[in-house]
């Protein structure tokens, strides 16, 4: 097999692999490569004694109102009016409902819609047909849980009188009062949560605590079927670490994570952005996750409080995150909670990119120029690999004509055609994968960029030049709505198509016509499914093509190949 085929199947296929592993992800199919390393294998969780786990038979509460009518109401809870109460702080819009203290609204003020900028991101939403709700309450008994109405004591709403607002809300019932305090801190996309529980009562009660995250499974709309994240719940615990659990394995009745644990989290995790409940460390808590309607399915936690005596006053802090997937405020909220920032399975190839990238864009300040200047010490570091590889095509194409005489010489008669192309490759001292092998060796480098360049919400809104947003394609001439494909021109996936034609003529030409004629093709598919590329990743292929055209231009004219 000679080199021009073998380049040619390592390119296409694993092109054509990256769009199909990319539309499996759109359409809501498992992912063929890119879970992530730390992601356990389908399967239900074990108990101690290794029998399978059945799911945590606790019973809380069906969410949403429009499931609501179908479970019934818990009894003694007759919610009458519902009273929004805001909370701002300089990063975040939160309304809180007076039934059930969920919180049914949270916007980002920082982050905007890449089509809209001035359209906050929403995380939290109850509009129709969005459904995204966080939750807590009691279960164990006829106590206060997400459905009960709550009354709220008088305070501040925003970050006017401090660099903290507090917003406390009472529930009582069948005399077991729930206090829950949310704090809301300056600079801050944590939420600390305070569960106080009173007892009442004449007999002591075991309450259990539960924290839930409610959404539908509907894609984002603009999610691009070029390129999709993971969106879906995840739970991670010391023992099992990060699993993704999706829409799918919910709605079939599959249980495919840990489901008893002391440590770890829930979360829901979607391109950017990700919201969480942190329960508290060391202690027993059972994973859940549940279908609870059509198209809504929920994620949780449920922790036992202990024996509370009467007239005793029991206790539990949660954390709740919501918000971007910015690497240092995740690994400053709980062990392992950076893993929702997905690299896929070179994971441990992608985090010191990011983090060259960081020290990069500390002395650049600028996202683009960040890109530039890591694909120049990427390029660098490949250079003797990029530079065998470039010897070795020239070589090959130094002797292209030989070899197309020997195909049309032996024509028909393969086995006599193969030994007459190994003598040549012999007395010319070529190796026909020499210019492969190197290749190959840097595809986990790219892949490994192309996630961090996807999977960073630091793009999002960053500028360069005549782009003013490199998480979105770079639209300098124009979008266009083509059926139901909203296209953008501009003129990095144009110099990406340019750069691949230069790099298609510099290579050697194939000696079969059709190889040739996909070779020419393969520039303007590369540069169509580019223009749906977000910016970044775009500009990153554009530099290193650039990079490429030019070391392997001065090789080819060393050895006398190009004038």
């Amino acid at each position: 097999m000679d080199i021009k085929r073998t380049v040619l199947w390592v390119v296409f296929s694993f092109s054509l692999l990256m769009l199909w592993d990319n539309y499996n992800r759109y359409t809501g199919k498992p992912s063929i490569f890119f879970d992530n390393p730390t992601t356990q294998a389908a399967k239900p969780a074990a108990t101690d004694d290794g029998k399978t786990a059945a799911a945590p038979t606790a019973d809380v509460p069906t969410s949403s109102a429009h499931a609501a009518s179908a479970a019934g109401v818990p009894d003694g809870v007759a919610p009458t009016k519902s009273e929004i109460v805001t909370i701002t702080t300089d990063l975040i819009k939160a309304d809180i409902d007076t039934v059930g203290g969920e919180i049914r609204h949270l916007e980002l003020l920082t982050h905007h819609e890449s089509s809209d900028s001035t359209k906050d991101i929403v995380l939290f939403d109850s509009t129709p047909p969005r459904t995204y709700l966080g939750q807590t309450g009691l279960i164990g008994g006829a106590y206060p849980n997400h459905k009960s109405l709550f009354t709220v004591r008088p305070g501040p709403r925003s970050l006017e009188a401090g660099d903290q607002v507090q917003l406390v809300l009472e529930a009582e019932q069948n005399g077991v009062k729930l206090v829950k305090t949310y704090t809301f801190k300056r600079g801050e996309y944590k939420i600390d949560i305070k569960h106080d529980v009173v007892n009442k009562t004449a007999a002591a009660i075991n309450p259990s605590l539960y924290l839930q995250l409610v959404r539908d499974g509907s894609k984002l709309n603009n999610e691009s079927m070029f390129y999709s994240t993971f969106t879906g719940p995840a739970v991670y615990s010391d023992s099992d670490k990060f699993q993704k659990v999706t829409f799918e394995s919910i709605e079939k009745g599959k249980i495919e994570h840990v489901v008893k644990a002391d440590s770890g989290w829930i979360a829901m995790v979607q391109h950017y952005f990700v919201s969480a409940f942190v329960p508290p460390a060391n202690v027993p808590r059972e994973y859940f996750t549940k279908k609870l309607a059509t198209n809504l399915y929920a994620v949780g936690a449920i922790m036992p409080m202990g024996a509370v005596a009467p007239g005793a006053t029991q206790s539990m802090d949660a954390t709740l995150y919501s918000g971007p997937q910015e690497s240092k405020r995740l690994e400053a909220v709980a062990p392992g909670f950076e893993l929702v920032k997905d690299y896929g399975w070179l994971t441990i190839i992608a985090k010191p990119i990011f983090w060259l990238m960081i020290q990069i864009h500390q002395l650049l300040g600028n996202w683009g120029w960040t890109i530039v200047v890591l694909t120049i010490v990427i390029k660098l570091a490949f250079f003797p690999l990029s530079a065998a590889s470039y010897r070795s095509m020239a070589k090959m194409k130094l002797v292209t004509p030989k070899m197309t005489e020997i195909r049309t010489k032996y024509k028909g008669e393969p086995q006599k055609m193969n030994a007459a192309m190994m003598e040549l490759y012999k007395k010319e001292k070529i190796n026909p994968l020499g210019g492969c092998m190197p290749i190959v060796i840097q595809i986990p480098v790219f892949i490994s960029l192309y996630w961090v360049l996807l999977a960073s919400v630091e793009m999002r809104n960053a500028p360069w030049l005549w782009i003013s947003d490199l998480a979105s394609p770079d639209t300098l001439f124009g979008s266009y709505m083509i059926g139901s494909f909203h296209l953008t021109i501009g003129i990095l996936p144009i110099l990406m198509a340019i750069s691949m034609f230069i790099q298609t003529k510099l290579n050697p030409t194939p000696p079969d016509p059709i190889q040739a004629k996909v070779m020419m093709f393969m520039p303007i598919a590369f540069s169509l499914m580019f223009f749906f590329f977000p910016a970044g990743l775009v500009l990153y292929w554009v530099v290193n093509n650039i990079l490429s055209i030019a070391q392997q231009w001065t090789i080819s004219k060393k050895m006398g190949i190009v004038n």
